[in-house]
């Protein structure tokens, strides 16, 4: 548009002396920022002009002071100012890493108004809501499971539908969707602040959290000292009939079996179920639950987070752990067909910036390394998204089959 204001006042002059008379037009805007007030953009603009014998506009009278301010407002707006220029491609906006990205991306997305947000872990609505608080944007929401999530996404995306901007889902869910080709990729300056895991090389999603598969047990049945460091004390036969676990984490069992060793793994667990046995139930909030009541008194697969939050409420459960100790990200990513890719870069980026204060305040494992909390100095192992995708259905046999020998 800039260029066709340009064009107006050069007149119908053949092609190649529009483009010399363009270049006069910004030569004269040059000088007008540099000397507003002295004029000298004028000469500037008819030196320009007479050197390529456009005799007719030097001649022009109404090329006042009023006029050439008004046409260079114009120009800077419409053709240099990047925050209202043409709207930016996804594939830009998620590479931009300067000083302006942020600008450039809260004004975009204020501009489109709102975003939409699947997720699973319960923390990114109160993301969400500090999201809103800060930049007025309004963040519409949509929580399940996992599975439901990943299953909605690639449904409505095969379907044409594309509605969702961002997903927040564990690193294996997401991971499944990057192999469909359904997220973009983002290179963030907010990833120099995370720890070395929390970024695959694809970069099509980063961790916000990490969930770590911990033991939990009831305060009134035992003492903190008496729990479990390690896998192998759950031979004991003091833990007969004691011990509960949770139905589906197979990721979590085969993570841990090719660190144990798949044999001696197999072998250990194999030896625990029919010395003790375990208790089954589906669901690690259902879980620590079961061990607040006292129903199970020690649970060996729930979260890091579970026990805290029913102990806020006064229930007696604690936290312990055993080594290895293991943990499974939970991520955020950018839809590559996000309707509103400003609002989907701004949330994305203050979900692991600013969103990273919330996260540990509420008890979580942060993945920020600016941010010291309990599990800071833990050695935990992140368990690999893509590995444990690949070897997901193998994973399911091996615990179905070990949590089936109590029936036999």
């Amino acid at each position: 548009m800039g260029f066709g204001i340009a064009a107006v006042f050069i007149g119908p002059w053949p092609r190649q002396r529009i483009g010399k008379g363009i270049l006069c037009f910004f030569q004269g805007i040059s000088s007008w920022w540099r000397s507003p007030q002295r004029g000298e953009f004028l000469n500037s603009w008819r030196t320009c002009f007479s050197k390529f014998k456009f005799t007719q506009f030097t001649r022009l009278k109404y090329f006042d002071l009023s006029l050439l301010k008004f046409i260079w407002a114009l120009s800077v707006l419409l053709c240099v100012n990047p925050l209202v220029a043409q709207t930016k491609s996804l594939n830009d906006l998620s590479q931009l890493s300067g000083p302006d990205r942020q600008s450039i991306l809260i004004a975009g997305a204020k501009k489109e108004g709102e975003l939409s947000v699947y997720y699973a872990h319960p923390i990114i609505q109160v993301i969400a809501d500090a999201f809103v608080q800060t930049y007025g944007i309004k963040v519409k929401t949509w929580r399940a499971g996992s599975e439901a999530i990943q299953q909605r996404i690639i449904g409505e995306q095969r379907a044409g539908k594309f509605e969702i901007d961002v997903v927040s889902n564990t690193a294996i869910d997401t991971e499944a969707l990057s192999k469909e080709r359904l997220l973009q990729e983002v290179n963030s300056p907010v990833f120099a602040q995370l720890i070395d895991k929390a970024i695959p090389v694809h970069k099509q999603w980063a961790a916000f959290n990490l969930d770590i598969y911990s033991g939990a047990f009831n305060t009134k049945l035992y003492k903190k000292e008496d729990m479990p460091k390690t896998y192998d004390e759950l031979l004991s036969p003091k833990w007969r009939d004691q011990l509960g676990i949770e139905a589906n984490d197979h990721v979590w069992f085969g993570a841990l079996m090719a660190e144990l060793g798949e044999e001696k793994g197999k072998k250990l667990f194999d030896q625990i179920m029919n010395t003790n046995g375990f208790s089954v139930r589906k669901g690690h909030s259902l879980l620590s639950s079961m061990v607040a009541s006292g129903e199970v008194p020690v649970a060996i697969t729930v979260y890091n987070w579970n026990p805290g939050a029913l102990r806020k409420k006064g229930a007696p459960i604690d936290v312990f752990w055993m080594s290895p100790l293991l943990a499974l990200p939970s991520t955020v990513a950018v839809l590559s067909k996000a309707p509103h890719p400003y609002g989907a870069l701004l949330f994305y980026d203050f979900v692991l910036n600013e969103g990273q204060r919330l996260v540990a305040d509420a008890g979580y494992a942060a993945t920020s390394k600016k941010i010291d909390t309990i599990y800071s100095s833990m050695n935990v192992k992140v368990i690999d998204a893509q590995s444990a995708l690949m070897q997901q259905d193998r994973w399911f046999k091996l615990y179905s089959d070990m949590l089936n020998k109590r029936n036999k």
